[in-house]
Formats: C-alpha cells, sequence, structure tokens
C-alpha cells in the first residue's frame, strides 16, 4: 500500500505538471514562444550566497567571499550560485552549469524568447524558481524570489545574470514582460554577472519588483509566467558592424 501511494502520488504529480505545461503553450503557441514550467524551491533555512566585495574584482573574474565566509583559496574558483542552498560547492566559471544541472536539477532552456512558468506563488516566502537560459552563445541564470523585504510584506524579485564576467554581461540586454488580461509590464536592463551576489542585486532592487496584489493580477491560478527576451547591446553591436 505505501508503494502503491507513492507512486500515486508521483503520477498526480506528473499529471499537474503536464497540464501546467499544456496551458502555458496554449496561451503562448501563438507567439511561437518556448515555455518552461518551473517549480518552487523552498527551504526554511535561508542561506545567503557569497558576495563579491568590489568591481575590481570581479572585472577580474574574481569572487572574493563575504564577511562572513571562509576565503576562497583559489581566486579562479567561484562558489555555487544557487540561492536558497548553503552549498559548499567551489569551480571555475566554465563548469557553473553542469552544477546546477547536475546537484540542484537547475532546468536548461534553449531559445531567443521562451516562458518562465513558476508555479505554487502562495508558498511562504523565501521562495526560488530558477532556471538557466540558454542563448546567443551564453547561459544566464534566471532567479524569481519571493522574499519579505519588510516583515509581512512579501514581494517578488526577479533578475537575470551572466554566467559570465561583468565586461561580458555588459553586451547583452535583458527583457521580462508580463502580460495578462489586457495588462502588460516590462523590465529591460542589463543583466549582472553571477560573479556577483543575487542577494545583492535584490537588496540594490536592481531588478524587476512585484509586490503582491500585482503579482497576483498577472498569475493564473497560482502561477505566474514571465516572457523573457535576451539581444546583444546596441553598443556591442555597432562595434561589431565597425
Amino acid at each position: 500500500m505505501l508503494f502503491f501511494t507513492q507512486c500515486f502520488g508521483a503520477v498526480l504529480d506528473l499529471i499537474h505538471l503536464r497540464f501546467q505545461h499544456y496551458k502555458a503553450k496554449r496561451v503562448f503557441s501563438a507567439a511561437g514562444q518556448l515555455v518552461c514550467v518551473v517549480n518552487p524551491t523552498h527551504s526554511l533555512k535561508y542561506a545567503p550566497t557569497r558576495c563579491a566585495a568590489g568591481q575590481a574584482s570581479t572585472e577580474q573574474g574574481i569572487l572574493p567571499p563575504c564577511h562572513h565566509h571562509e576565503a576562497v583559496h583559489d581566486p579562479q574558483l567561484v562558489p555555487c550560485t544557487c540561492p536558497l542552498f548553503s552549498c559548499p560547492w567551489e569551480g571555475h566559471l566554465e563548469v557553473v552549469v553542469s552544477h546546477l544541472r547536475q546537484t540542484h536539477r537547475i532546468n536548461i532552456l534553449q531559445g531567443a524568447e521562451i516562458v518562465f512558468l513558476a508555479t505554487d506563488m502562495h508558498l511562504p516566502a523565501p521562495t526560488d524558481w530558477i532556471i538557466v537560459h540558454s542563448c546567443l552563445g551564453h547561459q544566464f541564470l534566471l532567479v524569481l524570489r519571493k522574499q519579505e523585504k519588510y516583515e509581512g510584506h512579501p514581494q517578488f524579485f526577479a533578475t537575470m545574470m551572466l554566467i559570465g564576467t561583468p565586461t561580458q554581461a555588459d553586451n547583452f540586454t535583458y527583457r521580462l514582460e508580463l502580460n495578462r488580461n489586457q495588462r502588460r509590464l516590462k523590465w529591460e536592463a542589463t543583466p549582472r554577472s553571477i560573479l556577483e551576489c543575487v542577494d545583492s542585486v535584490i537588496s540594490d532592487g536592481d531588478c524587476l519588483v512585484l509586490n503582491t496584489s500585482l503579482a497576483q493580477l498577472f498569475s493564473d491560478n497560482g502561477s505566474l509566467a514571465i516572457g523573457i527576451a535576451i539581444t546583444t547591446s546596441k553598443v556591442h553591436s555597432s562595434e561589431a558592424e565597425m
């Protein structure tokens, strides 16, 4: 009976996931966009990730630790960038994606324009929804976080981080778009480097910020669909033409 119950629960989860994916495809298929259904990562023990201490260090591809962490012995090693996990892993930039995929089971979606469908928006903070977006020969980490910046008032923060250096990040522009019930909301910015801390990006407010009521306007049965597009910046494009 225990075996049957566990199997039955897994089947129900699969059916629910397929149903969410079907709904998203039906809504966005006209735009020709790929849809990625993203389940939440919830942790009762929130552990901040290590931050970059200065712009000069990040420009060189080095990530100094925050004051509450032990020193990084090899300056070329990057700590795990997956939020909500106190992960001791360290490695070089080129293997960050492999670590996220194999250890934290982060999905990778390819395409110029995709739809990020975050489920179970009602879960208590802190909660993260994470994917890796592969586009234009680079990988980007999209993080949607539900967090209480003020006690009792959860907010949603969405940001795109390039898995690369700050200099490389300056070559791109990302756009996040919410579109539902004849309402449209866009956020466009230059992605930050993964060498910078996700926590610092959220603390600075340099990302798409939604309060609970605004998120509910764009959500559908507890799911929030975010359209994502990444392009090369105009400066980078003009330099390439020259």
